[in-house]
């Protein structure tokens, strides 16, 4: 069976890889001998494609100019591409009457702009070689509207809308296209959240595997949505969540 989740040989393009989610991510395919590219606004996209043997590429997704020309740098870079690994994310938290025009308008940039940016250039490709791997980072907030972050819970619920819309132009001629919803993952991005005397009990009493999640535990799942296993599976919002979203 283990040919069936091989990613042997594959070139594989990671968004947001310097850290959390994408850098487990872009270390599964590694660690399954894909040839990744990393995508990283800092410096540290440097530091963590040595430690991963990935490619680094380093742009700023809120900047259409730099994002419009990420996946050409990667087909480049890797000598073609078949999986495209859309995690890249921001967040910013301010109740809503309250919310900053700018912050709105950068968290859209990042989560569903440079998405869709980069998904129809991975597609354009795709579609020529006539197969790829499109695998969308959607959230829990793609279905639960959450607290204070407005512009977050509108882009991930774009994400998941986008993921079912390309994947039904795309199906038929070759691509996949799914997303993975992870629920409350203890990254850099929940550090407003985890040790909150407020709101981490209530968050952790509907999880019913009673932990935060992991940025490891995504990395069965990429491999599924990147390999062969998923060859069927089209236009799916996978949660990886402790149970939330059923709770």
């Amino acid at each position: 069976m283990s040919h069936l989740f091989s990613v042997e040989g594959k070139k594989a393009l990671v968004t947001g890889g310097s850290a959390g989610l994408g850098r487990a991510m872009a270390e599964a395919l590694a660690e399954g001998s894909a040839q990744v590219a990393i995508v990283g606004r800092s410096e540290r996209v440097f530091d963590a494609a040595e430690e991963t043997g990935a490619v680094p590429i380093q742009a700023d997704l809120a900047n259409r100019v730099q994002a419009l020309a990420v996946v050409d740098r990667a087909v480049e870079a890797l000598g073609g591409l078949d999986i495209l690994a859309n995690n890249a994310g921001v967040q910013c938290r301010h109740p809503a009457e309250e919310f900053p025009l700018e912050d709105w308008d950068h968290v859209l940039a990042v989560n569903l702009d440079a998405v869709w940016i980069l998904a129809q250039a991975a597609g354009r490709y795709m579609l020529k070689q006539g197969h790829g791997k499109i695998i969308n980072v959607a959230s829990a907030n793609s279905f639960i509207g959450g607290i204070t972050i407005p512009a977050y819970a509108a882009s991930k619920g774009g994400v998941a809308q986008l993921t079912k819309a390309l994947s039904n132009e795309w199906a038929g001629r070759g691509i996949n296209v799914n997303a993975i919803a992870p629920g409350y993952m203890a990254t850099e991005m929940t550090e407003a959240l985890v040790g909150n005397p407020d709101r981490e009990p209530l968050i952790l009493a509907r999880i019913p595997a009673s932990r935060w999640g992991a940025p490891d535990d995504l990395k069965g799942v990429v491999l599924f949505l990147a390999s062969a296993a998923s060859d069927y599976v089209h236009g799916a919002i996978i949660p990886v969540d402790g149970g939330f979203l059923g709770r």
